[in-house]
């Protein structure tokens, strides 16, 4: 049997994630806590398998419940479910220990075979997730690629201008004319796929690790 707890400070989630678990016979849901300090001090004596975790909690992020968590029951799987799919909080919660992470618009089978996938040694997903993290993973890729499309001289005056020189200071450490800088840089922005300096700074750093 799988003893699954939640941490989700909303009732009527909270009851509904609770009678998801319950649809499986293989499951059972053994606390539900409505903030980090109760499930703090309540999870680590039930020593549930799994915890499905919100990360807006009403005293503090669940992100560094799932931290904290996991400092004092190492074992737990812990689950994040939430509305939050931004690439941030992805891996602000992978790296306190989450071991999935759903959105709360996934369907009762897909919870329940996350929960089966964990117990598995998965690390579940959903669709959108999986998808920003591999973007994630491969915009480095991509932007080593584009920036070694640029000519030596475009190569030189984007490393300068991730180095925060204005396009004057560019110009006289070159030797050449604003004119002249204005024109490469239109070149790169478009050979990057970007509109600014910030933005080609960016894909620079990303690119070279800078």
């Amino acid at each position: 049997m799988t003893r699954v707890a939640i941490v989700e400070d909303n009732k009527v989630i909270r009851e509904s994630l609770a009678e998801f678990v319950q649809r499986d016979p293989e499951c059972q849901c053994v606390g539900m806590y409505a903030t980090a300090a109760e499930a703090l001090r309540m999870i680590p004596r039930i020593a549930p398998d799994i915890v499905l975790m919100d990360i807006q909690l009403p005293d503090t992020s669940g992100i560094e419940c799932t931290a904290k968590l996991k400092q004092l029951l190492p074992t737990a799987q812990i689950i994040i479910v939430t509305v939050y799919e931004d690439t941030d909080r992805i891996f602000r919660a992978l790296r306190a220990g989450a071991c999935g992470y759903l959105l709360k618009r996934c369907t009762p089978d897909e919870l329940v075979a996350a929960i089966r996938e964990v117990r598995l040694g998965g690390a579940p997903m959903s669709r959108e997730v999986a998808r920003k993290v591999i973007s994630y993973f491969q915009e480095p890729v991509k932007a080593a690629a584009e920036v070694e499309d640029l000519s030596p001289r475009e190569r030189e005056i984007l490393e300068l201008l991730a180095h925060g020189f204005a396009n004057k200071e560019i110009a006289a450490r070159l030797g050449v004319s604003d004119g002249t800088i204005r024109w490469h840089l239109r070149h790169i922005y478009h050979k990057l796929h970007v509109r600014s300096r910030t933005e080609a700074a960016l894909k620079f750093r990303t690119a070279t690790g800078a």
